[in-house]
Parts: structure tokens; sequence; C-alpha cells
């Protein structure tokens, strides 16, 4: 119960004041002139300038609050190395006991990074602020935080806690902590495929005499592609090719160091972006047809296509006596594309092309052996492809999928993807493709032949291949057994998706790695790490996931749609995550190269020491406490707030109005009872 006094004048302040200068002014006068009964006149005024202010007894109800301390338990990764799970847990459990004795006390546990992995680092200061955001800062006694000593946000002005307590530290883990890591340091995003890429890295053994020489390990897309000597603590350089578009996924790895605390960050991993230069692609159109704008405008249209052209207008056979020197055309330059560079070209295709005297023999000689090494060949075909002058009737024939039957089928039909054509990534989930008939416009010609290798995505009735795609040696072979793919082009009948086929073919035969058959992927959504596999099989084992802490998690892999399969896990760690299925693995690097969680991972007293100290509080190594914590002490008025073996809590004496009361004191019988009290005592004396 508390006792006071308020006031509530019936004037303004200033009015009030006037009124009591000049009440002052006629108690001096009084005073002065020795005026009989100038002393109670006085006293008479005091009391009607009293009356006027208006004085009120007041009595407050008040009930005492709780002081908070706030208890930040270290939920990070690196919390979980060596035996620092079970002292923070010890600590925890001894802390939550001893401050249950003590009288007075609200606890508040704040868990920081309890698991999102989101946050780069360990954010203690972050937490604690948002755990006590509703606490007014007269009422915090304290924070003690249970951590490995390793937290990313200290503040350097300890007024930037927004409250005046102690902060204290138990720092988990031991003295003398060993730790070797490998680190990214300059990367590149992107390189050009075919060129080479410098990555630098450096080595560091923490606890460790400097300068070891360190073998590194360095993988691209899982292959060993070099195992250089370095130094520990000097940044080394090593070149890497860029061998494919889409990401190279280039890995660092580096043996463990005697008596290591963890091999989480012995392993790093950077993607660089493969980029084509430019996709040259030679066209070569055989007499002009009503198909050859359509493969022309679809590769001009993509500007990362260089396209060359050649359109066979005149044969050397033709004679119609027009003098060479006036002829605009220009010569088919054949020995320059089919023997000097023909392995510039990423793609050759030949649109409805015959022999027509133009290339010799040889130079398809040199188109098969540059398909086996690596090359693309793509064959429009048309009543061309069962003439005398069929490509067929070439060295090409024993690269080809398709034998020609010599004969072509005019009839209207919808081209339907088959089975294995719906699992292709060329034709899967193809616009139009999930209705029956499919939602495209009907070609009217199909050039019969027998499928004898690779696959056939889409077919005519009668099982005819209309598309057949197959791998030759290291190249890619692709027959398109129909010439009326422009119908799509042109909207006969609602038209097609002819560009996403055709383009998806150009690009699966240039060997872009989104459209291989076979491909197991690591993407992030969200919180959530998913794991894709492509294939032509109808099943797919289980995949397994390695985190970066080295642990293993089996995940069943669900059909999204033919021929992908998908399962999703938690990406609740920084760092290298790998993914394997059958033969195939996936690298994906959630987080910054170099998470600060794991740059330095040995536990340590120094960073949390400057805070402790500006705020009187103190850090201490569970290691060295046998397993207690030190003692809690309540301190009401003193700057000591920490000693060898004992932790103080600052004392609040705080308390919130629960109920009021008022009593004015000049209000009714009692107001009137002074003021006549105090002008009957200037009457009786004056009259005297």
């Amino acid at each position: 119960m508390n006792y006071g006094i308020t006031f509530s004048p019936f004037l303004s302040l200033p009015l009030l004041l006037a009124v009591g200068v000049l009440a002052l002014v006629l108690a001096g006068l009084l005073l002065a002139s020795r005026t009989r009964g100038a002393v109670f006149r006085a006293l008479a005024l005091a009391v009607g300038l009293l009356a006027l202010a208006n004085p009120s007894f007041t009595r407050e109800e008040r009930e005492p609050l709780t002081s908070v301390v706030a208890v930040v338990v270290d939920k990070s990764a690196s919390q979980s190395f060596g035996e620092r799970t079970q002292q923070t847990e010890a600590a925890r459990a001894a802390l939550a006991e001893r401050l249950g004795k003590l009288s007075g006390i609200e606890v508040r546990t704040i868990e920081a990074d309890a698991g999102d992995g989101s946050a780069d680092g360990t954010r203690l200061f972050s937490a604690l602020s948002a755990g006590l955001a509703d606490v007014p800062p007269e009422r915090v006694a304290g924070a003690i935080m249970i951590t490995d000593g390793r937290v990313h946000d200290a503040p350097e002005n300890p007024q930037a806690l927004g409250f005046s307590a102690p902060v204290h530290a138990l720092v988990t883990g031991r003295a003398g902590e060993r730790d070797r890591r490998v680190a990214l340091e300059k990367t590149p995003r992107f390189g050009i495929v075919g060129q080479k890429q410098a990555v630098t890295f450096k080595v560091t053994d923490e606890g460790a005499p400097a300068g070891a020489r360190v073998v590194v390990t360095i993988r691209r897309d899982g292959e060993v592609i070099a195992r250089p000597t370095v130094t520990a603590g000097r940044s080394a350089s090593v070149d890497v090719d860029i061998t494919h578009a889409g990401p190279n996924i280039v890995e660092f790895e580096v043996p463990a160091l005697d008596g290591e605390l963890t091999l989480v960050n012995n392993r790093t991993a950077v993607a660089i972006d493969g980029v084509r230069d430019k996709l040259r692609v030679l066209l070569v159109s055989g007499e002009p047809n009503v198909g050859e704008r359509t493969w022309r405008n679809l590769l001009k249209s993509d500007a990362n296509v260089d396209l060359v052209h050649f359109t066979i207008l005149r044969p050397p056979e033709k004679q119609d006596g027009t003098p060479i020197n006036e002829l605009s055309l220009i010569a088919f330059p054949t020995r320059e594309l089919f023997q000097t560079k023909i392995k510039d070209f990423d793609l050759i295709i030949f649109d409805r092309y015959a022999q027509q005297g133009v290339l010799p023999q040889v130079y398809f000689d040199n188109i098969v052996r540059y398909v086996r090494a690596g090359g693309a060949v793509l064959v429009a075909a048309g009543t061309d492809f069962i003439d005398t002058g069929s490509l067929y009737n070439t060295p090409l024939e024993e690269i080809l999928p398709g034998v020609p039957r010599g004969e072509a089928t005019d009839a209207p039909y919808y081209a339907r993807l088959t089975d294995p054509g719906k699992r292709h990534p060329v034709t899967r989930a193809l616009p139009g493709s999930e209705s029956e008939p499919p939602h495209w416009s009907r070609f009217f010609r199909v050039i019969d032949a027998q499928a004898r290798s690779g696959t056939s995505l889409m077919s005519a009735p009668g099982d005819k291949p209309v598309l057949l795609v197959d791998r030759v040696g290291e190249g890619r072979v692709a027959l398109l057994l129909s010439d009326h793919i422009w119908l799509w082009a042109r909207g006969y009948e609602g038209g097609g998706p002819h560009i996403d086929l055709l383009r998806r073919l150009s690009h699966w035969l240039m060997k872009e790695p989104d459209l291989e058959e076979e491909r197991l992927k690591l993407t992030v959504a969200g919180r959530d790490l998913v794991v894709e596999r492509q294939t032509m099989a109808d099943s797919v084992p289980a995949a397994t996931v390695t985190t970066p802490s080295g642990a293993r998690r089996t995940l069943t892999l669900t059909q999204a749609e033919p021929g992908l399969w998908r399962a999703a896990t938690p990406a609740d760690e920084l760092g290298l995550w790998r993914a394997a299925n059958g033969t195939l693995t996936a690298l994906a690097n959630i987080g910054p190269l170099n998470p600060k969680e794991f740059a330095e991972v040995t536990s340590t007293r120094d960073v949390l020491a400057p805070v402790a100290a500006a705020t009187g509080g103190g850090v201490w190594r569970l290691a060295d406490l046998a397993g207690s914590v030190p003692r809690l002490v309540q301190v009401s008025a003193s700057d000591r707030l920490a000693g060898e073996d004992w932790m103080g809590l600052r004392t609040r004496d705080v308390s919130v109005v629960r109920g009021i009361g008022l009593f004015p004191l000049f209000a009714g019988l009692s107001g009137l009872l002074l003021l006549l009290g105090a002008l009957t005592a200037a009457w009786v004396r004056e009259g005297r």
C-alpha cells in the first residue's frame, strides 16, 4: 500500500501562480506593518490558496512484478559436435533447478536457430531481443547463454541490448579443440562451355601448427579431376574445365586432421553454370519446300543459335544454258563445311535433302565420324527418304535409327506419343498430348520405316514411327519421318506445339542436361530440398540423401508424371547436400558458399567476453566446472555481478497498480471547516 498527495487546481497554473504571488505580497505587508492578527490573516490566505490548488490524499494498491531471467540455448548446428549437446542439456537442467529456488524470478527459455537452418551463423542476441520483446527493460534481471561461443551477432555497444542487466555465458566444448576446413574464396558464377574457369580456395588448420601440406581432392560432377597438394593457411587456385551447359558442380574435399572436431567443413562445392558461347547449327535444305521456313524461323528466333543455312537451288548436273558469271547463287562450300569445320557445329540438320551430286560420299563418312565423336544429326525426311537419292543410301545408313520401306502413306492421322514418348524429356507432357485424340492438327503423310534402334517417341496408326531418336557412340541422331510439321506452325486445325517439340528435340541432340533421359537433380523449394529423378524405367529405387552433417535419409520417390519421380525433405542444414539414386548422384549447396556456422567450429570464450564484461557478467567453460553451473546470486545495488564461482542477477523492484483511492482535502465539510477555522482565528486575534 502506497500513500501520496496530488493536486488538481481549480484555476489554470499561470492564474494560480498570480493569485499566490498576490497572497504572498499581502501577507508580507501585514507582517511588515505589525497589524494585529497578521499571522492568522496570512494563515487564512495560505489556506485559501491551498483550497484553490485542490489537494487530495491518494492511496495506491500495488502488486509486485517478477524479474525476468532469459536463458538462451544455442541450438545451431555447431552445438552437435563432440559432447556439446550433452553439456548443453546438463547445464540447462541445472539452471532450471537453481532458478526455480529463487523467489520473484520468471525464467524465459529461448532456443536460438532451432532447426530451420535458414540463418547464416549463430544469432543468439537476435533471439534474445525477440524473446524479451514484450518485457519492459526495468524487469530484466539478466541473461544466461549456453553456447559454444561462436556467436555472429554480438553487439559492439552494450546499449544495443535494450536493458541494463548482466549477460553471462556458459561455453560448451573444451579448450584446445582442432579442426580443418576448406573454404572457397573466389568462384565464378558462369563459364563458357569448353573453356576453363579459375576457382580460388584455402585450407585452414585451426588448433594445429600452420604450414601443413594437404592433398585436396577436386571433383566435377562427382568425377575426380585433380588432386593438388597445397599449404594450409595459404590460398590456392585451380583451373576447372566447363564441360557442359547447366550447373557444373565442382567439389573440394580435404582429408581429416588428427583429433579433428568434425568433418562437416572438410568438403565444399560450387555450381558454375555452363553457358554455350553460341550453338552453331548447320541447316541443309534440299530443293525448296513448304516446311523449310519452319526450321529457319525456329532456329533464327533463338538468340543463342548461330545458324548457317544452305538450300540446294541448283544442283551441279542442272544444265539450262545460263552462263556461270551471271548466276547470283552462292556456291555450296562443301569442303569447308564437311571437312575443315565440321567439328565446329553442334548440330547438323538435313531438311528433305536428297543426293544430288553435291556432297561426295567421303563427306558422309566425315559426318558419321563426327556423330560418333559427340556430334548430332537430325534428318527431317520427306519423300526424298524413299527415292534413289535417299540419305539412307549413303554411309549415314549405319547411324540412322530407321530403315525406309520404300513407300509413304498419304492419309490424315494424329501423331500420338508412344509409351516411351510419354516418359522421354523431349515429348513428355507435350502440350496437347493429354487429350484423346491429341489437341493438335493432323498430319497427312508418314514415311513408312522400320525402327531398328533407338526409341520411337511418336507414331502413326499401325505403330509406324514418326519420330525416332538414338545415341550413336558419343553423339546423337534423330529421324523425323513426316514433312508435315509445318501444318502445326501454320495453325492448320488449330496448329500444334511445333516450337516445344522441335526446340526440345534440338537441345536434346545438343546434350542439354535438363533433357537427359536418366538424370538426378537436387533443387531447393522454400524450406524443402526436392529430389527429382528422370527415367525411362517403370519404377525407381529409393533415393539416399546425405546431409551436410553426414546424416543419411532414405526418400521414397513418387511418380509426379510419366518419366518424372519426385520426393522432398526439409532443408534444415546449411552446407553441401548429396543425393544418390542407383548410379546417379546430385549435389546442392544450401546457403552461402562458406557458412559462418561451419567457418570456425572450435569453442571460444573470446567472442562473448567483451559483452559480458561491459554488462558486469561473466564467461565460464562448462568443462572447467565439473559438470555444474556457477551459483546464482540476487544482487540489488552493486556493479559486481559475477565471480569465479557465482553469477549475479540484478534484483528489480517493479510493481503494477491494481487499485487507487482519492480523498480531496477541501471537498465538502472538511474543506469548509478548514477555511472557517482559519478565518475565525484571524477574527478572534484581531478583536482582542
